[in-house]
């Protein structure tokens, strides 16, 4: 998903960084998902570890562990 000049999305997030959910620009099922794991606008997500190919993304979200796809966090704007 093509992401807009200066915008950071999950994936740009560093292993061991924190980072407070802006936008989902997902839409229709992906959208859905990444709401039903909790993950809305002014969310903390916490990024514990990142698989060498970067698929898996491993976050904390409210106190639950959760494994995101790559094109999940590319969805995930955050600020």
């Amino acid at each position: 998903m093509a992401e807009a000049a200066g915008e950071k999305t999950l994936r740009d997030v560093k292993i061991g960084q924190s980072a407070v959910v802006r936008k989902l620009t997902g839409e229709g099922a992906l959208k859905r998902h990444i709401m039903d794991m909790g993950i809305t606008k002014g969310t903390d997500v916490y990024v514990r570890k990142v698989a060498p190919l970067g698929d898996p993304i491993e976050v904390t979200v409210r106190g639950y562990e959760l494994s995101l796809r790559k094109s999940e966090a590319e969805s995930i704007l955050v600020g």
